[in-house]
């Protein structure tokens, strides 16, 4: 059964007219068809028991042909009212619509209150979020292979981003140079905004690549990935430059150990919360719980963060299919941050990381 074949099953099921799908990430992942509309509509709408058809503009209808999506596909002008027309393809279909499902997670409050001028007289009670999250949570073989190949590129980055990091290069100069490479091989898109951060900088975990310089003798934070044929690939590294203090020193060994176990031990039939456990306890042994400071992993797929969660509180048990990063950090203001990150899937017996490069302390410049 199809992916969308998997959408109209559920529409069946739960007795709606048809859902409304507005999330591009989810339209990719259902029609291999990806563009953000910013401020116009897309959406695909499903039915039960009848074709599905993608609402675009019309800058967008020849593009979503090449994919080879099979079925109708309309589109509009910057001057049409795009819900007036929304509403005559649907009622072509089902004259009176009831019961409509929606991805709430995703539409917008006023977005809703067009569909509803529409359609006055449905319900929009149902949420499809659920069990879109739960289709993409298994990932296929040849899912896999998709996000290998975006692990490749993470890897090639790293080794062009080491090269570039000198003392007295800025962080977005690393980054400026490993992504100039990339391109320079066709790869054109970062999973997100590659992330850099020199020395103290790198104790902010969320933090952004700035025009700090890199200095001799500190710790620089890597984290970034790559786009695949819409896949995508994260990793975390952190290399030394010159002589790190001890201090430094010990927190990277501390965090590299917690991330070596952590992946050791994923595998089926462990819960999320257990995989989080085993890294934290791990650090917090070692005197640097407090500084520990987000959960263990996210999942990922076609998005940077998907499910599942690898979290204190979340007993979802792994399977095989289930493809999540183990990226424990440590982070002390005005000291260091390091963080160390494969993202896996589990096998039947274990788990295989999508990216390669060394964990053991790389020193570079």
């Amino acid at each position: 059964m199809s992916k969308l074949q998997e959408i109209q099953r559920w529409t069946a099921e739960n007795h709606a007219d048809f859902a409304y799908i507005s999330n591009p990430k989810t339209i990719q992942y259902l029609t291999s068809f990806y563009s953000d509309p910013i401020e116009r509509v897309l959406a695909l709408i499903v039915f039960p028991d009848q074709d599905p058809f993608i609402f675009a503009p019309a800058l967008e209808v020849e593009a979503i042909k090449d994919t080879g999506f099979k079925y109708p596909v309309y589109g509009y002008l910057d001057h049409e009212n795009p819900w007036k027309m929304i509403k005559t393809d649907v009622q072509k279909r089902v004259a009176n619509p009831q019961n409509v499902a929606l991805e709430k997670n995703q539409l917008t409050v006023d977005r809703l209150e067009f569909l509803r001028e529409i359609f006055p007289k449905a319900t929009f009670n149902l949420d499809i979020t659920d069990f879109v999250t739960q289709l993409r949570l298994i990932k296929s073989d040849e899912e896999i292979k998709e996000l290998e190949i975006a692990g490749k590129w993470a890897d090639f980055a790293f080794e062009k981003g080491f090269a570039a990091v000198k003392a007295g290069v800025s962080e977005g100069q690393v980054a400026a140079e490993l992504q100039y490479a990339l391109m320079q091989k066709g790869i054109m898109e970062m999973s997100f905004a590659t992330l850099i951060q020199a020395g103290a900088h790198a104790a902010e975990p969320h933090g952004a690549t700035n025009a700090t310089k890199i200095e001799n003798n500190e710790l620089v934070l890597f984290d970034l990935g790559t786009v695949w044929n819409g896949y995508i690939s994260d990793a975390s590294r952190t290399v030394a430059i010159g002589k790190p203090t001890e201090k430094q020193l010990d927190i990277y060994k501390v965090c590299l150990e917690a991330q070596l176990t952590a992946q050791a031990a994923a595998k089926p039939g462990i819960t999320a919360a257990s995989l989080d456990k085993i890294a934290r306890d791990i650090i917090s042994k070692a005197g640097y719980g407090e500084y520990f400071i987000h959960r263990l992993g996210h999942g990922m797929g076609m998005s940077e963060h998907e499910f599942p969660s690898i979290m204190e509180g979340n007993d979802m048990i792994l399977k095989p299919g289930m493809c999540f990063s183990i990226e424990p950090g440590i982070y002390i203001p005005n000291v260091a941050g390091v963080r160390i990150e494969d993202c896996v899937h589990i096998t039947e017996n274990g788990c295989l990381p999508f990216t390669h490069t060394s964990k053991e302390l790389t020193y570079v410049g």
